[in-house]
């Protein structure tokens, strides 16, 4: 992600959060947070979604996933997820963890499925409604890698 992206990443945060960070909060944390590792999903030059992360020692925070609209529905995020993992690790990171609303099921199961597990919960979490976060964690490396069985003529 560059500055040059937050305009659209504004338009995303709108589109998906009730509350959403603002252009300065985006602008702080690519140019001032030294933990701070965002990503950028283009299509056509259009940013389509976008993933954020703080590194801290050998954990990785997830910030915030968010897809354009009009792009939901292809998988998307589930890439955004992987590549924040990929990211991590190769970072240093060994564990990731980030906070999802309780309501949020297509959400949860998402994480469920790329090897995050449930770990606790922040009691009124969410600020414009009071909603509890369920807490995850995942060990990096415990997500599903994309078969490479026979790539090579190898099984």
């Amino acid at each position: 992600m560059k500055v040059e992206d937050i305009e659209q990443i504004c338009l995303i945060e709108e589109e998906s959060f009730t509350t959403p960070w603002t252009a300065g909060a985006f602008y702080n944390e690519l140019v001032n947070n030294h933990f701070a590792r965002y990503m950028v999903m283009e299509y056509n030059g259009e940013v389509a979604g976008y993933a954020g992360m703080w590194l801290i020692m050998d954990e990785a925070h997830v910030t915030n996933i968010a897809v354009r609209e009009k792009f939901r529905g292809f998988k998307l995020g589930q890439r955004l997820v992987v590549e924040l993992k990929k990211t991590a690790g190769y970072l240093g990171a060994s564990r990731m963890t980030l906070e999802v609303r309780e309501s949020n099921e297509i959400a949860r199961n998402l994480y469920r499925k790329l090897g995050f597990e449930a770990s606790g919960v922040r009691k009124g979490y969410y600020s414009d409604n009071n909603e509890d976060a369920i807490i995850m964690w995942a060990e990096l490396g415990s997500f599903p890698q994309a078969s490479t069985e026979g790539a090579d003529g190898s099984e």
